[in-house]
């Protein structure tokens, strides 16, 4: 099953949060769509889902669009920073309409994990503090037995015992029952290790679309002693970032690193990792410079 999305965009009034977006979503894989806020994130999630419309483009699941859709909205699971239920409703109610509206909705699963985790079943939702809130989000997603999961922010308010078991939760689930898991989040550190596929979002545009492994393998780390460090670094044009603790710097550098014979060895080389490639992305100026010309064109 693919979501498929075709030259999507959205204004809202003078910001033009969708920019002509194509991409897919499939494999059963875990995407990370990552981007600063306003990026266009959550309007990319909220199109899909149906819950805003789009000004011009498609979205469709293996050819059905989305729009109007039951059957085909059913198989996309949606977790948002805002709650859908009604003020009054007990979490355990809000799981019994859950299980009516996804087929594949686990109630056993469900109530297990809402135990796991301490959350008050006789509860209001409007009720639950923002981590429990959350909490019972996340405990609809994980049941839910969608093909498709949108995580926005999913880890919103909890604190970091609850986000560890969170993600172990997410990835033993996601063993047992394979489906096509979308995290947006900005705690990229975290969720690194889990995320297959990344799509990263500028200002409306999608600027990278590349599974992980490949995108880093186009940038390296490099450390030791800080003037040893520095001597290298006149050799390199693009440095991302640097950090300096004592005496030692560690430099991160866009672009292949030298073959191991080349390497001077008092410096140690590594690999780039995801939350320094995202920030260079996002402090990179000639991004913007490209989009305004072909915006003045």
């Amino acid at each position: 099953m693919t979501i498929k999305i075709d030259n999507l965009s959205k204004r809202f009034g003078q910001t033009q949060a969708l920019d002509n977006v194509s991409l897919q979503f499939g494999g059963q894989k875990i995407y990370g769509l990552l981007g600063n806020n306003g990026a266009g994130k959550t309007t990319l999630f909220n199109i899909i889902t149906n819950r805003y419309f789009a000004d011009a483009g498609t979205v469709t699941l293996d050819g059905q669009n989305v729009f109007d859709n039951e059957a085909v909205l059913s198989q996309i699971y949606m977790l948002s920073e805002k709650n859908y239920y009604p003020e009054d409703m007990t979490v355990k109610e809000a799981l019994r309409w859950a299980a009516l509206f996804y087929p594949g909705f686990d109630k056993a699963f469900s109530v297990d994990i809402a135990n796991r985790f301490q959350l008050p079943l006789k509860k209001k939702i409007d009720d639950l503090s923002t981590g429990y809130e959350t909490i019972f989000k996340m405990v609809v997603a994980l049941s839910s037995n969608a093909p498709f999961l949108l995580l926005d922010e999913p880890v919103l308010g909890l604190d970091a015992g609850h986000r560890d078991m969170f993600y172990k939760l997410l990835i033993e689930r996601y063993s047992e029952n394979p489906c096509t898991i979308v995290l947006s989040t900005h705690l990229i550190a975290e969720v690194a290790k889990l995320i297959e596929h990344c799509v990263i979002i500028k200002n409306g545009r999608i600027i990278k679309d590349t599974p992980c492994e490949d995108l880093l393998d186009f940038g390296y780390t490099v450390s030791g002693a800080a003037a040893l460090v520095d001597e290298y670094l006149r050799q390199e044009a693009d440095v991302i970032f640097t950090s300096n603790l004592g005496g030692l710097k560690t430099a991160s550098i866009n672009g292949i690193a030298p073959d191991a014979s080349a390497r001077p060895d008092a410096l140690e080389f590594g690999k780039l990792n995801l939350q320094e490639y995202f920030i260079h992305l996002m402090n990179d100026e000639s991004i913007d410079s490209k989009r305004n010309e072909e915006v003045l064109q």
